[in-house]
């Protein structure tokens, strides 16, 4: 390469050279089969590795370019943004993975609104250039009468997806806060709306599309565009906060997914503001796959994106309140759980957040090696929002090496159940609820379920009787052939491996 061997500062590519183009094309080549190889648990590690090579050859690519910038300022940001993530990486734990992705996600989409920001006063500033050359190159009243008619009218090509990039941005970094906080339960993980919500919702919306028309039929650079610029970006950072905080429950996974593609979409539009095809093409690959996954799981709830978005999850308040009912159920202890699990021919798992939150992973595949000395049959049943962030609970077996053939997904694990004997359901209180068979009342109603109902027998660990996160009393607890086994999962599976070892 020329700067190297012509002994040049690193900052010396042309930035529409070959040579660019080239390394952009192989960064995208590696982005995509990183992408593929993500498609399997097996290759899921292998696939990280090989995205993140194509993500430093694109940055050092991009760095390498003339007219970068202030290398001081991008050496603090490297060093302090590393420094966070590697504490981050080790300190964060598996239960704390969904807000860890919602706010790193939230980062991505603030980024994207500064760097639009800063790409319009990039050309306010050129604007300001001209006037002040004007004024010291001319004569006081020949400038004057100059600066009056030089102008700098900032590109429709430029402004437009500098404005979507800004909203987006914004509304995705706001709305990640949010679910962030939720998920944290720094603020109340239920819907929380406010009187004409969906009116105040609307007139954001309203006044962001004027603004966008009134900068783009506007585009020179006046005293009161930059205002309503940065009035619109707050608009924004309204509209996200308010979008996100009537949503709640089983609904988070797919907001955290829905944010996640906004990111992608608007680093996509920072992209062709900046002419920058790196930007473009992997914010299209992320808001393209987080739409996608978005679809998938909306579609998985039997419900529209819209729905989700506009109607808030338990809202109005579901039945029970968080509370229980007061209905007879069954429990039994780990002893006579052990003693059901031993005898019986099929076992089925159906993991939750409250596996997660016990960090019972370990417990339960141990569990299940016992099971299987005994010629019992074991797989794991995965409904598509279970946890609080899309692949959660694929994530938590495979670190406990839990064969990814005994994962099994819904639609497949479904038909299977009545000739079940026994499922043990750990801490998946939403996703088996009947009543989003049963009940057309529920909030949940038509969301497609893991059918643990229609087994022979059905073990629930759990704390206590409370609601789940969406605060909806679940049937299944009361139904004659489910017993309770109350205690921490952990412990209490630990208690079963023991007593499966007595037997």
């Amino acid at each position: 390469m020329s700067f190297l061997s012509g002994g040049l500062p690193l900052a010396a590519l042309e930035p529409d050279s070959a040579l660019v183009a080239l390394l952009y094309v192989a960064s995208f080549t590696l982005f995509i089969a990183g992408l593929k190889l993500g498609t399997h648990p097996t290759t899921a590690r292998r696939g990280n590795g090989v995205a993140a090579v194509g993500m430093a050859v694109a940055v050092l690519t991009t760095l390498a370019q003339k007219g970068i910038g202030n290398w001081g300022w991008i050496i603090a940001g490297i060093v302090i943004g590393s420094v966070i993530g590697a504490v981050a990486s080790k300190r964060v734990k598996m239960t704390e993975m969904p807000q860890m992705v919602a706010i790193y996600n939230g980062v991505g989409g603030g980024a994207i609104a500064l760097i639009a920001w800063s790409e319009y006063r990039h050309w306010i500033h050129q604007a300001d250039q001209i006037k002040q050359f004007a004024n010291e190159m001319l004569p006081p009243g020949l400038a004057q009468a100059a600066s009056s008619h030089l102008s700098v009218s900032i590109p429709l090509e430029v402004m437009i997806p500098s404005i979507l990039a800004m909203i987006i941005g914004s509304i995705s970094f706001w709305g990640s806060n949010i679910a962030f906080a939720k998920l944290q339960d720094l603020i109340p993980t239920h819907p929380i709306g406010l009187p004409g919500q969906k009116l105040i919702n609307a007139a954001l919306f309203v006044l962001l599309i004027a603004g966008g028309i009134f900068l783009s039929v506007n585009n020179g650079i006046t005293e009161l565009n930059q205002p309503v610029f940065i009035g619109m970006l707050i608009v924004a950072a309204l509209l996200g906060t308010m979008v996100v905080l009537p949503i709640g429950g089983a609904d988070m996974p797919v907001v955290i997914a829905l944010l996640n593609a906004f990111t992608g979409v608007s680093a996509a539009a920072a992209g062709i503001a900046l002419d920058n095809t790196a930007l473009i093409v992997g914010g299209t690959l992320v808001g393209s796959s987080g739409t996608i996954l978005t679809v998938a799981m909306a579609k998985a709830m039997n419900r529209s994106i819209a729905n989700i978005l506009f109607a808030g999850f338990g809202a109005p308040p579901a039945a029970g309140g968080g509370e229980a009912e007061q209905r007879p159920y069954r429990s039994m202890n780990a002893q006579d759980a052990a003693i059901q699990l031993a005898y019986a021919d099929s076992v089925v798992i159906v993991p939750g957040y409250g596996l997660a939150v016990a960090q019972a992973q370990h417990a339960v595949k141990e569990m299940a090696n016992e099971l299987e000395k005994r010629g019992v049959t074991v797989n794991y049943a995965i409904h598509p929002v279970a946890g609080r962030m899309p692949g959660h609970m694929n994530v938590l077996l495979a670190e406990a090496d839990v064969p990814y053939d005994q994962l099994r997904e819904m639609e497949d694990i479904n038909p299977e159940l009545p000739q079940t004997d026994v499922a043990v359901v750990i801490g998946a209180n939403d996703v088996t609820n009947p009543a989003a068979k049963t009940d057309e009342s529920s909030p949940i109603y038509g969301m497609p379920i893991i059918e643990v109902s229609e087994a022979q027998q059905v073990l629930v660990l759990k704390r206590s009787m409370s609601a789940g996160f969406a605060g909806i009393d679940n049937d299944l607890f009361y139904d004659e052939k489910t017993a309770m086994v109350f205690g921490d999962a952990k412990a209490t599976v630990n208690d079963i491996v023991s007593e499966l070892g007595n037997l």
